[in-house]
């Protein structure tokens, strides 16, 4: 192989590393966990399913912001709050996440999961 092949295999290793690799300032919680942050008044909570999806089951406080929406609708929520973020199985959530901590926002959760790991 040359020097251009390997290249271009460690740029892919690279790229696929950073897609699996943990954000920091990003944590990923239980159920369990999201529940003991339900009476805490300085932590947001964020529905990224459809509005589909969040009609046919979701649970308060989540509020609904789809993944499709939440780069224009970030500024409606507070930076200086933390943040936890659901979707169906913990995939959209995971993009929800990282998408908020390159807005700036540096307390983010992703629910494990998602609701179909709710109890």
């Amino acid at each position: 192989m040359d020097i251009i092949q390997w290249i271009i295999i460690i740029l892919i290793i690279a790229f696929l590393a950073s897609r699996f690799m943990p954000v920091k300032g990003i944590a990923n919680i239980n159920v369990q966990e999201v529940k003991n942050k339900f009476k805490d008044n300085n932590v947001q909570f964020i529905d990224v399913r459809t509005p589909g999806e969040y009609k046919a089951n979701h649970r308060k406080p989540f509020k609904n912001i789809p993944l499709s929406n939440l780069a224009s609708k970030a500024d409606k929520l507070d930076k200086e709050k933390e943040v936890v973020v659901i979707c169906q199985s913990g995939m959209r959530s995971a993009k929800a996440a990282k998408m908020l901590k390159r807005q700036g926002f540096e307390k983010i959760y992703n629910v494990k999961g998602g609701m179909g790991a709710w109890f």
